[in-house]
């Protein structure tokens, strides 16, 4: 699982300096927002920077306007991606969502996915595997759930897009 942490504050770590900065936090809600051509004003602008910075304040354990990776693992979590990591990803996503269907067609989500800083080559594999109907399209409730399998236990059809974890496809038999 700490893997799965690292990569995805790797992700957040734009600039690696083994900090997340507030900027660079806040900084991926406008990186969507322009991707997908929607004005700072949109309600759902407003409505992400907003939940991001619930999600901020938790995260930033000491208040000093960074987070460490020791700050970001020990919050990291389950009920932590329930309470807080949820919405904030959901208005990404709604942002992303063009014609508000609670669905991503296959650009919006590498749209979505390029914008959050993950490594293109493997947001098709990523969308495919969460497509599991086949219809061209992913759902919010599977993209969400995909990266709290990631987050919390390294497996996930999100795993991909991370650059590390394995596929849920791939995942290795309990023992």
């Amino acid at each position: 699982m700490s893997e799965s942490k690292r990569r995805i504050f790797s992700m957040l770590d734009a600039d690696g300096d083994g900090v997340i900065s507030q900027a660079e936090y806040f900084a991926r809600v406008d990186r969507v927002a322009a991707a997908m051509r929607r004005p700072a004003g949109d309600p759902l602008v407003v409505a992400a920077r907003a939940a991001h910075a619930e999600v901020w304040w938790h995260m930033d354990a000491n208040r000093d306007l960074r987070v460490t990776f020791e700050e970001y693992s020990a919050w990291a979590g389950h009920d932590t991606f329930e309470e807080s990591c949820r919405p904030a990803l959901r208005s990404l996503f709604d942002i992303a969502d063009a014609d508000a269907d609670g669905r991503l067609n296959r650009d919006e989500f590498t749209r979505l996915r390029a914008a959050m800083g993950n490594a293109e080559l493997d947001i098709d594999s990523a969308f495919d595997a969460l497509d599991t109907d086949r219809d061209g399209a992913v759902d919010r409730e599977a993209y969400l759930l995909g990266i709290r399998d990631f987050l919390t236990t390294g497996v996930s059809a999100m795993a991909g897009v991370y650059g590390s974890g394995r596929p849920a496809h791939e995942a290795l038999p309990a023992h």
